[in-house]
């Protein structure tokens, strides 16, 4: 169950952002580094990126420059000045700092996290990411401890699984997750499966994670296979 905030809490942050209150508590409270992405343009007609580019791949979840990873910051004052400049700005959590992030497609992940509970598994927060341009279905990321992107082929392939064979992907150092509540693309917002809370400060080693989630994306793999080969062909 969710903790309800007090109503001093409320009245305090009561003429604030949703992002920045957000975004801020995920430096305040968690000690996570954040940065300010690209963010949505409502308008005539689709909504477009901030970044100005109407064929972004990324609406409203990419960084906004390139030097984003060196400028973020777990700092409470920098993050509220930021989202006070830009209060539409998607929130971006660096992945291969405070965390690496498993990413797998809904279905599988839904299957793994219900595996994974009635195993008692240790978990972390969890993460619901629209659908992106380009792919389909929505996305679960699982927070855990940083380290995990260099290790995952080697890990899989000790599971019996052969290179892209799945549909399961780790970021790490240089990539990012976007988090709640921000937008992204014409889909809906980030938002979270399991949310980060007391009970979830220490995060899962990704080794206790790897064969429940390897097992769900192998369940769903004929299907993700099925679908690839039914996009068309880029046009480069």
């Amino acid at each position: 169950m969710e903790d309800i905030p007090d109503a001093s809490g409320q009245d305090k942050n009561a003429d604030l952002h949703p992002l920045l209150i957000e975004a801020v508590g995920y430096a305040e409270n968690r000690h996570w580094e954040v940065a300010p992405g690209a963010w949505l343009i409502d308008g005539d007609g689709p909504a477009h990126c901030s970044c100005g580019d109407h064929r972004c791949t990324l609406p409203g979840a990419h960084p906004l420059d390139a030097d984003w990873a060196r400028r973020a910051s777990a700092g409470p004052g920098a993050v509220r000045r930021w989202w006070t400049e830009r209060p539409q700005a998607s929130i971006l959590l660096p992945t291969g700092r405070s965390f690496d992030v498993l990413d797998v497609p809904e279905t599988a992940g839904c299957l793994a996290l219900a595996r994974m509970e009635r195993m008692d598994l240790q978990l972390g927060p969890v993460a619901v990411l629209p659908v992106a341009p380009g792919r389909i279905g929505r996305r679960l990321h699982f927070l855990v401890l940083p380290g995990v992107a260099a290790k995952l082929p080697e890990m899989l392939r000790k599971l019996g699984w052969p290179p892209g064979r799945l549909d399961l992907v780790a970021r790490g150092e240089g990539d990012w997750t976007v988090a709640p509540p921000s937008r992204i693309g014409s889909t809906g917002y980030a938002q979270w499966a399991r949310s980060p809370s007391a009970l979830n400060r220490w995060l899962p080693d990704a080794a206790e994670l790897i064969s429940p989630l390897a097992y769900a994306c192998g369940r769903e793999a004929p299907a993700h296979h099925a679908a690839r080969a039914a996009q068309p062909a880029a046009v480069g």
